[in-house]
């Protein structure tokens, strides 16, 4: 067997801490979803405000920093650079508890962005650099397994803790164990030498030939749609079947994160595998996959969107969440094999610049003004009416995705099956 076909040494070591420190990424950051009601109720927030809060407070930063933190993570030690992150971003989270405002709330807010802004661009990179090109989407699913790790821990403890401590105990106790994550990732992981093979569609420092190349632009455009659906599922799903189900939060909580753990775990993991197995067929075979999932996602929608009780709900959220997180570790991967190694870090940024504004910045936003404008605040149920943009987004996401498979696919037939085809 080639070894370079082989994971460096201490590859699923440091794949191992970094899809935990994820997991607190993921925990950070959404942790306030659960905890919309109760913050609602003490600081009488509108739906637009909960989204300010909830996604563009934190995605201003993280989306606008992307770019320059991508540039940085192709220049310094990554593994530093994901630790002082996490330093910061575990700090502000733990300091929300304190504040007494929407304005104290959107700044600390902010500043979780700042530091969680640093993890995408290095934590991809380092992982390109540790496994080959052909395991590359398992990996990347792997890692982002701490997604519905991390949102679940936060359904599971936000719940619980805010029935018995307040929603500011929630975010004391959750929010700042990850300074000594900070400490361990530092201790444990080594930074591994960086690829020097240029197997990619573009060469070291055109940033211009990465926004400029097609299957990249759709790549992200379709990306971005599947991401404004899947977020919304953490933003909006917790307070909508608390008021539709009349259900306590703590057991709304539970239901979630249980749903999340199994669910999103399976689909994120296995998501990455079977997803290589279609890049083996052909070069798009990863957005193919995708373009699949996005699919499937339109009728779970529609089927928990007007489910008459909270159990059937739930009987359609569960696959939900498996098929609305099977692209994390697909779309990483293709990007890894679509730019030089020497620019990875920068082309995360820029693909993050792209899904974050559209699908975290924008659309919660507009989910919560056409909340308020079909009438939660009377009655918060009528969110649901909102929602039904989200199986539209996957429509339109399953659309893109394919057409960038089809670029990618009739690129890679033009260059004899070149860059673009490489494993």
């Amino acid at each position: 067997m080639n070894p370079t076909d082989q994971p460096r040494d201490g590859a699923y070591g440091a794949l191992s801490l970094l899809a935990l420190v994820y997991a607190f990424n993921f925990l950070d950051r959404t942790l306030i979803y659960i905890l919309f009601g109760p913050i609602k109720a003490e600081l009488g927030l509108g739906d637009v405000q909960l989204a300010l809060l909830g996604s563009t407070s934190f995605v201003l930063f993280y989306t606008l920093l992307g770019v320059p933190f991508g540039r940085l993570a192709d220049r310094v030690p990554r593994v530093r650079m994901i630790a002082l992150g996490l330093l910061v971003w575990s700090v502000f989270s733990g300091l929300t508890g304190l504040m007494h405002s929407f304005t104290g709330l959107f700044l600390c807010r902010l500043m979780v962005g700042v530091g969680e802004a640093t993890l995408g661009p290095a934590a991809l990179s380092l992982l390109a650099d540790y496994f080959p090109a052909a395991r590359r989407g398992n990996a990347n699913a792997l890692y982002s397994a701490g997604v519905p790790v991390g949102a679940a821990l936060a359904m599971f403890g936000g719940g619980a803790l805010a029935q018995g401590y307040g929603w500011r105990g929630a975010f004391f106790i959750l929010g700042f164990p990850g300074v000594l994550l900070a400490a361990v990732l530092i201790a444990a992981v080594r930074e591994p030498a960086r690829a020097t093979r240029a197997d990619s569609v573009t060469q070291r420092g055109d940033w211009r030939a990465i926004v400029n190349n097609p299957v990249l632009r759709w790549h992200t455009l379709g990306y971005a749609l599947f991401a404004l659906a899947a977020n919304a599922v953490s933003m909006w799903i917790p307070s909508l079947f608390v008021a539709k189900y009349a259900v306590d939060l703590k057991t709304v909580g539970m239901a979630l994160g249980g749903c999340t753990l199994v669910f999103g775990l399976a689909g994120s993991v296995f998501g990455g595998r079977l997803a290589d197995r279609w890049r083996a067929r052909s070069s798009g075979g990863r957005l193919r996959f995708s373009a699949v999932a996005a699919l499937c996602c339109v009728p779970l929608w529609l089927g928990m969107l007007t489910a008459p009780t909270f159990g059937l709900a739930l009987l359609c959220l569960g696959p939900l969440l498996a098929a609305a997180l099977v692209w994390l570790g697909p779309a990483a991967a293709d990007l890894a094999e679509m730019v030089s190694p020497a620019d990875r870090g920068l082309a995360v940024g820029l693909y993050f610049l792209g899904v974050n504004a559209l699908g975290y910045g924008l659309g919660p936003p507009v989910l919560g003004w056409l909340a308020e404008a079909a009438g939660s605040a009377e009655d918060p149920a009528r969110v649901a009416e909102a929602l039904f943009l989200c199986p539209i987004a996957c429509l339109l996401a399953a659309a893109s995705l394919r057409f960038a498979a089809r670029k990618r696919e009739s690129l890679a037939e033009v260059v004899g099956g070149g860059a673009l085809a490489a494993g």
